[in-house]
């Protein structure tokens, strides 16, 4: 098991937490503060993904006007494993 503990940048939340098994499945994300419903939905739909496949269809997405967001952050954190 792999575990990521990643310090996003230009979100509103300050941490993100991805635990990975051995087979490269996301088992599990945490994201501490920012959009507490929002980021129950990412982590549903993520667990049980292949890791590759939650960059893929995660990265690039913005909020608003940032050129970032919670679902990108995640996918950073989960391409620097």
């Amino acid at each position: 098991m792999k575990i990521i503990d990643f310090k996003p940048q230009g979100i509103c939340a300050t941490n993100i937490k991805v635990w990975i098994n051995d087979e490269d499945v996301v088992e599990d994300v945490e994201f501490t503060r920012g959009c507490d419903g929002n980021h129950k939905g990412i982590v549903s739909l993520c667990k049980g993904m292949k890791a590759d496949e939650v960059v893929k269809r995660l990265r690039g997405i913005r909020c608003g006007f940032r050129s970032t967001s919670c679902p990108d952050q995640l996918a950073k954190a989960i391409e620097g494993r």
